[in-house]
Order: structure tokens, then C-alpha cells, then sequence
């Protein structure tokens, strides 16, 4: 046998000896091909008008080298409700057999794409051509979304997982206080979390196959005055990427993102521009010297009965008189109004995935704002750490108890057909719970929390 292929069959078995995981790649376009309505600012009661990129579901499946097979879902759209997740679990639970506790679905939360909650079709529309295109368009979308797992499942090879963070810096706290109270604008002092967490797939001969990565801003580079379909920045960015690494899969996952935008925003150029930041900084990130991500893969799933507010029906008709609970307030008279009594919990996915000893995946549901995340670092240790908001059921906004005492539009509540204001004991209830979960799997702040540093004088 000739010496150069002995030594390339050398070096191919050591490298894929050196493979602790197998990993799928799935992806679907979403893009409509029909007028249907946008999601995301209320003002717009019209489909859209054009498409200035393509949007996309795409899938990532994991197993380590017990065969145990999880499956990350990112999407360029505005939220998965639970409907939708119950659905697509369920499918995939019959064609697949796999596990609800194994799927994460994280919405990118883009304000530039379609309307997916058909039960708030009433809210944008009367006009039955646009509800119809609309209704169309979502079991195409779940269709997608099974697609790309399934495909994902189908394609898993051997593969060398490594991760490390960085940062860029347009995003911004949005609440700012006014002599009216708080207001969606700029709160340069505000908290926001400006972290790029990036997970690198390789083949075991070190050819990059996939990069998965995030960051805790609203994807609103664009304003209510917008019409085309995009993923706003972050779809811009796993185009950027992608265009720059021929082959390569670039997902996007939404961080704790609800009470952040990007500033300055309102254009398409703005929107492009963050993306290529983004872009740049997750291939810097991507070129280091990245940590192992090794086995095994444990996952945790636990829906969280939350606590709502109990308000009388006198304190709710002053509720739907207020500016940012006049939603809430319609809602729960209508349901008053029926012989109902007004809910008393929420229940609210959440998920914590934990790779090793190393990185863990935390997942909250709803448009989770940055003080889950602060908490979050506290609680379990600010090293391999990552963080993810949007996920599973995007219910409306998980606002900390601060926020609910401040006020503001992040405690406007549960949206669609459920009513809801969430107690202020709903932060402790997340946090108990996701400790709770964490410590199962051997993760708290006393094995990861970086050692302290020796004064310098």
C-alpha cells in the first residue's frame, strides 16, 4: 500500500476517533408566495409589498455517543405559540419518536415577517383576502419546520463541536422614563446584554460545517412603516455569513431580548449594517482558539405554572382604560363577561440543555427581558453560559418584578385569547424552577463562576 495513503487513513481514522458527535443540518424556505399580513407593529393592517431577502426555518440535530439526539430549530419569524410548538412536537414525536423534551424552538423575533398567531388575525384585519393568505401560509410553515428536522435527523455525520463569545455593541435598553412614565425609546444607562455566543460545527478533518449564534437585541431595525419581508438583522447576518462560508449553515437564536433594540434603527441600511457587524464579529469569534463542547448531552423540560394578577372587575375596567394594558384589560372583561373566572397561572415553557461539564443552554419562553439573563449568570455562573429568550411559546412579554413595579409597555401581559398580567412572583417562580433544573444536571454558580482575580496595587 503506497505510504501517502497509509498516512491519509491514519489521519482520517484519528480524527474521526476524535469525533464525539454526529450532527444533522436542516433547513426550508418560509418566504410567502402570497399576500399575507406582517407581524410585529400593530399599525400594519396590509400584506406585505416585497422581499428583500428570503426567510428561513432551519435545524440543527445533535446526538452524542450514547445516541442521545436532540434538535435546535431557529427561525426568521416573529414567535412559535404553543399551538404551534404542540403540533410540531407531536408530529415529530410520531414520525421520529422524539422526545418534547429533545426539540428547542427559538423564534428570531424579526419584525419584517409574516404574521403567524392566526388567533390576533381579528386585530390587523376584516378584509377576508388578506385573513385567508394569512390562515394559508402558517400549516405551510409548520410543514417547513417538520421538514427541516426531519432532514436534519437524516443528514447526521461525524462532527467536532467547539464554542466561544464575543460582543458588539448596537444593542440598547429601549425603556426610558419620561415625566409620563416609561416609554419605548433609549436608555444608554439601562441594563442590555450585548453577548455574541457562537457554537462552532466541524467536520473531525476541521471543515466548518455550521455556525450557530445570537444576541439579546429586537430584531426592529425597521419600523412599523416597513413592508417587506426580511429577517431584519439577523437574517442579514446568516446571509452575511453564509455568502462569506460557501456550504455553511448560519442559525440564528434570540438571547433576552425584551426590553432591547437596536439604536440607531428605521431604515434597511441600518438593518443590513448590524447584520454585517454581527456577521463579522461571530466569524472573528468563530477563528479563535474555541473551548471543546463535549458530551454527553443531558436535556431538562419543565412547563412552569407562572402567577397572573387577580384584579377585580372594577380594577380591570380601570386596567383597560391605561395605556399598555388596554389589550389586557378588553380582553379580560370579555372573558369576565362570559362566566369565566380570570386565569390564575400561566403555564410557561421552560428548557435548560447541558453538554458535559461544560456549556448549558438555558431557554425561556416569552419575549424574556435582560434581567432573566442577569439573574441567570448569577444564579448559575456567568462561564459556559447561554443564554436564549423566544423559545418553545413567545405568550407575549416575561417581565422581571422591577419591571412590573416601574410600569412601562414590557407589562402589557399574556397575548391572544388567554388574558393575563403576570404577578411579580413570576421572576422568583422562572428563576426556582430553572435552578432547579440546572442543579439536576450538575450546574450551579459554585462550579462556574470564575475564580477571583489577585489585587493589582
Amino acid at each position: 500500500m503506497p505510504i501517502r495513503l497509509v498516512l491519509f487513513l491514519l489521519l482520517t481514522t484519528c480524527a474521526a476517533s476524535s469525533a464525539e458527535w454526529k450532527v444533522g443540518l436542516g433547513r426550508a424556505k418560509i418566504t410567502p408566495s402570497e399576500p399575507v399580513l406582517m407581524g410585529g407593529y400593530a399599525s400594519r393592517h396590509t400584506p406585505f409589498t416585497g422581499v428583500d431577502s428570503d426567510i428561513w426555518v432551519k435545524a440543527i440535530a445533535l446526538e452524542d455517543q450514547r445516541e442521545k439526539v436532540a434538535v435546535l430549530v431557529t427561525a426568521d419569524m416573529l414567535g412559535f405559540t404553543r399551538e404551534h410548538v404542540d403540533e410540531i412536537s407531536g408530529r415529530l414525536k410520531k414520525s421520529r419518536g422524539l422526545a418534547r423534551e429533545d426539540l428547542l424552538l427559538n423564534a428570531s423575533h424579526s419584525h419584517a415577517g409574516p404574521l403567524v398567531d392566526t388567533t390576533r388575525i381579528d386585530e390587523f384585519t376584516e378584509i377576508p383576502a388578506y385573513r385567508e393568505g394569512t390562515e394559508r401560509y402558517v400549516p405551510k410553515m409548520l410543514d417547513a419546520v417538520v421538514a427541516a428536522v426531519e432532514q436534519a435527523l437524516d443528514r447526521r455525520e461525524p462532527s467536532i463541536l467547539s464554542w466561544g463569545e464575543g460582543a458588539v455593541d448596537f444593542p440598547y435598553n429601549r425603556r426610558e422614563s419620561t415625566p409620563h412614565g416609561i416609554v419605548i425609546g433609549v436608555n444608554p444607562r439601562g441594563p442590555v446584554d450585548r453577548t455574541v455566543p457562537v457554537l462552532r460545527v466541524d467536520t473531525p478533518e476541521g471543515k466548518l460545517r455550521a455556525l450557530v449564534f445570537g444576541t439579546a437585541t429586537h430584531p426592529a431595525s425597521l419600523r412599523g412603516d416597513n413592508f417587506r419581508i426580511s429577517g431584519d438583522y439577523a437574517g442579514f447576518a446568516q446571509d452575511a455569513i453564509e455568502a462569506a462560508e460557501p456550504g455553511v449553515q448560519a442559525m440564528f437564536m434570540l438571547g433576552c431580548a425584551g426590553d432591547s433594540v437596536p439604536h440607531p434603527r428605521g431604515s434597511l441600511t441600518l438593518a443590513r449594517k448590524y447584520g454585517d457587524e454581527l456577521a463579522t464579529e461571530v466569524r472573528a469569534v468563530a477563528a479563535r482558539d474555541l473551548r471543546p463542547v463535549e458530551g454527553p448531552l443531558e436535556t431538562r423540560f419543565r412547563m412552569v405554572d407562572l402567577p397572573l394578577q387577580q384584579p377585580t372587575r372594577k380594577q380591570v375596567e380601570q386596567e383597560a382604560r391605561t395605556r399598555y394594558h388596554v389589550y389586557y384589560g378588553e380582553r379580560a372583561l370579555t372573558w369576565l363577561d362570559s362566566g369565566r373566572p380570570l386565569p390564575q397561572t400561566y403555564a410557561a415553557p421552560l428548557a435548560v440543555w447541558r453538554f458535559g461539564q461544560g456549556l448549558t443552554l438555558v431557554a425561556f419562553s416569552g419575549e424574556t427581558v435582560v434581567d432573566y439573563a442577569l439573574a441567570a449568570a448569577e444564579a448559575l455562573g456567568p462561564m459556559d453560559l447561554w443564554l436564549a429568550g423566544y423559545s418553545n411559546d413567545v405568550f407575549g412579554y416575561l417581565p422581571s418584578a422591577r419591571l412590573l413595579q416601574e410600569g412601562g409597555y414590557e407589562t402589557r401581559g399574556v397575548v391572544g385569547v388567554r388574558p393575563g398580567l403576570f404577578a411579580p412572583g413570576a421572576e422568583a417562580t422562572v428563576l426556582q424552577a430553572v435552578k432547579q433544573m440546572a442543579k439536576s444536571l450538575g450546574r450551579d454558580a459554585a462550579n462556574h463562576t470564575p475564580p477571583s482575580s489577585e489585587p493589582v496595587e
